[in-house]
């Protein structure tokens, strides 16, 4: 692997460490580079904080080698005013040499731009290099700027005979501790969690993060009629709450009642997501909201765990969407992931 490439790398684990914490922005990491040592690093940390590229010049000990040094960030520097000053403009006030980006940046506001910026102030600029790995790290960024929605996860366990759930409709617990603590860091990574009516009646989830460190999720529940009991834990305005219904638009604390016109549908509800600037959702059932969505095809993951537990009869589980895209092995728990292509 050439040095290029190898910092490069190096950037996007430094990206990596911003997962979970500066939604609505993509994550991105930077490393500064001169005479093949490398001399500053940074990521962007958290939303409304400095930038990546800020982070790394911030580093940098002697300044004066920023002239002249190049710089490796995984995604093309902003060009607009946000939350923060553009990054190009940084760049060229700090004269560095060369900028070598991983992916451009395909929101409108930045799209070239930046590139534009750099290049007119005589910077050599290169693209795409481990740009497939970059967009990869950021789909959930690039699902929102492209597609118009957040970034859809949708993740169910079943029983080794393929059960979702007992008749009675409970399931409590199909998986093994170590498969639920993963479940809890997911929902930390992710901005929103969403259920159907029947999992939020008869499991009465929290729907938070409690066996792993990080922010509670924005939590979602589809009652178009308004039949749930306001005694369940989504309701308790502990956390960010949206209910989705036909039949009233209110607002009580932290919970939001969002009406939708009769007969709407997940594309509805992806757009008012999008809208709120969501970008990614993590849909934990049950199995009639996840088959409606795997029917839509408004999805882009499934993660599906499998234990040796045996119901014999129940509700059945969703069939297999696509081919496995992975499997890993999680003590008697078998977490398949599969991908929308």
């Amino acid at each position: 692997m050439e040095s290029g490439t190898l910092y490069m790398q190096r950037a996007l684990e430094l990206a990596e460490l911003g997962r979970g914490k500066v939604s609505p922005n993509p994550m991105v990491g930077c490393v500064i580079v001169h005479r093949d040592q490398i001399i500053g690093e940074g990521y962007h940390q958290e939303y409304g904080k400095a930038h990546a590229e800020v982070n790394a010049i911030h580093s940098v000990k002697n300044q004066s080698l920023l002239a002249g040094a190049t710089v490796y960030v995984t995604l093309e520097p902003c060009a607009h005013f946000g939350k923060t000053p553009p990054c190009a403009n940084l760049l060229v006030e700090k004269q560095v040499k060369k900028v070598v980006i991983a992916a451009f940046d395909t929101n409108p506001l930045v799209g070239g731009k930046g590139i534009q910026i750099l290049r007119d102030a005589g910077i050599e600029v290169i693209t795409g290099v481990l740009e497939q790995e970059a967009r990869w790290q950021n789909k959930r960024f690039f699902t929102q700027i492209e597609k118009k929605r957040p970034y859809v996860i949708l993740k169910w366990a079943q029983t080794q005979d393929g059960f979702v759930a007992r008749e009675d409709f409970s399931s409590k617990w199909i998986t093994n501790a170590s498969s639920r603590q993963l479940v809890h860091k997911w929902r930390a990574e992710e901005d929103a969690i969403m259920v159907g009516k029947n999992t939020a009646k008869y499991d009465d989830p929290a729907l938070n993060v409690r066996d792993w460190v990080g922010k509670n999720p924005l939590r979602i529940v589809i009652d178009s009629n308004l039949e749930l009991q306001n005694s369940l834990k989504l309701f308790d305005e502990a956390v960010p709450t949206i209910c989705y219904n036909v039949k009233k638009q209110e607002v009580r604390g932290t919970l939001e009642f969002v009406k939708l016109p009769a007969g709407f549908t997940i594309a509805d509800i992806l757009s008012d997501l999008h809208a709120r600037k969501v970008q990614s959702v993590l849909i934990e059932g049950g199995s009639y909201l996840l088959k409606r969505i795997l029917e839509s095809e408004l999805w882009d993951e499934a993660r599906v765990f499998t234990s040796r537990n045996k119901f014999g009869s129940g509700i059945p589980a969703p069939l297999p969407p696509s081919p496995v895209s992975e499997s890993i092995e999680i003590l008697e728990d078998t977490l398949r992931i599969y991908h929308h292509v």
